[in-house]
């Protein structure tokens, strides 16, 4: 059941009216549902309580503290991607141990902050990498424990933008170019061989590209055990999809777990896990309000105060998203472009749904909670949006919204 329900007519986070949270913090704010978060991880831990296994949130799905804060108390590690998704870990008290590096560009100085933070794994994306790695590892006189990034060229069926596991994609080595990697690593008294890492893509909502991707690498874990490397957990990446539109199904946790579990049955590392989007995207709303409506020679435009800078998902990817009215409504007719003041063409959250409004209402764009605030903007010099913690029947700010101020305080006039 979602977290965002109607209630005597009105939609609620949990049990706080939203409407009352943007008479409080103003709009446009992302909400998000501590219930719907703690749930989502429980879940899929639970899905894999049989066999150990380690669940790594991935950060730049939706990194703010407190969400992150919430990840740790449940007893998750994390995935990230830069150093500064690191720093934010630290600042919360997250263990190294509890973190592993992906990436295809970590700088010299990122690994030296990773490395003196004793994470438990690089993720490591190219032989360039594993030599720089290496370097740095010397000259700290420490030892980096690293996992290749497998690519298996299986096709993950999803947008292009987020499908990462073809040849044509940036991401990981090729199964040929590792068996030549995990022995030069071997072989180096700089780096530990602990792993092997595969990540096809994101939004996935159907069993088969994970279950091929999965045979393929773990003939390359076969192919290593031959030749006397040894690996102590098997990452599988993220990528699980969730429901957006209303004629989509989720990717069904119980029965991912397992056809995974069958199919590394005869493998007995621990599996590690690096979901985001399915962990946060539902759990999160953008809480925007109507400014005017608009028709353009039979063209109907819903003007929020939300626009591509605050989600810029629509826009990039073509992503449907759910909007929803926070009074609920007994009819609509009318087909609206729900559109946002920046000056673009592309800034659209939504297009021809029907819906009841006038200005002055609020809207919800559904399914926020991922590459929602993350992906966010000063374009157009526009502040960014608050964000807002419910908990039942208490709300919490998590983030207080921008000013112009915050906007321009690394700037310097010259004349």
């Amino acid at each position: 059941m979602s977290a965002f329900n109607y209630q005597n007519g009105e939609l609620h986070a949990e049990d706080v009216p939203l409407s009352a949270i943007a008479a409080q913090y103003g709009t446009p704010t992302f909400v998000y549902s501590r219930a719907a978060i703690t749930k989502a991880y429980t879940d899929f831990t639970q899905a894999f309580a049989g066999r150990e296994h380690r669940v790594c949130y991935a950060v730049k799905a939706n990194s703010n503290l407190s969400v992150l804060a919430l990840l740790k108390s449940l007893g998750a590690s994390f995935d990230i991607v830069s150093a500064g998704e690191l720093a934010r870990l630290q600042h919360i008290g997250v263990s190294g141990e509890r973190v592993v590096f992906s990436g295809v560009g970590k700088q010299a100085y990122e690994l030296k902050m990773a490395l003196e933070a004793e994470i438990s794994c690089f993720n490591v994306e190219s032989e360039q990498e594993l030599y720089d790695l290496e370097k740095v590892a010397t000259q700290l006189g420490r030892s980096a424990p690293i996992s290749l990034r497998v690519n298996p060229d299986v096709d993950a069926q999803s947008h292009p933008y987020i499908s990462t596991g073809l040849k044509e994609n940036k991401f990981g080595v090729s199964i040929e170019a590792a068996i030549k990697l995990y022995e030069y690593a071997a072989n180096s008294s700089a780096l530990k061989v602990v792993g092997i890492d595969c990540h096809i893509g994101s939004q996935l909502l159907t069993i088969a590209p994970f279950l091929d991707a999965i045979e393929r690498v773990l003939e390359l874990v076969n192919e290593l055990g031959s030749k006397g490397i040894e690996l102590d957990h098997f990452d599988l990446g993220g990528g699980m999809g969730v429901k957006y539109q209303p004629d989509e199904e989720a990717l069904d946790m119980n029965a991912y777990a397992s056809a995974v579990l069958q199919a590394t049955s005869g493998h007995k590392q621990p599996l590690w896990f690096e979901p985001g989007r399915s962990i946060v995207a539902n759990a999160g709303i953008l809480l925007t309000q109507v400014i005017n409506l608009k028709n353009n020679e039979g063209k109907d435009f819903c003007v929020v105060d939300g626009a591509m800078n605050d989600l810029i998902r629509p826009a990039l990817y073509q992503a449907w998203q759910d909007v929803r009215t926070i009074k609920k409504t007994s009819s609509a007719n009318t087909g609206y472009d729900v559109v946002g003041p920046v000056c673009e063409t592309g800034d659209f959250l939504a297009k021809d749904r029907k819906l009841e409004v006038k200005p002055g209402d609020l809207l919800s764009i559904e399914s926020s909670g991922a590459y929602g605030f993350v992906m966010s903007s000063n374009y157009n010099s526009r502040n960014r949006a608050a964000e807002v913690m419910v908990d039942g029947d208490k709300h919490h700010i998590i983030r207080d919204r921008e000013d112009f101020q915050h906007q321009i305080s690394l700037e310097h006039v010259i004349l």
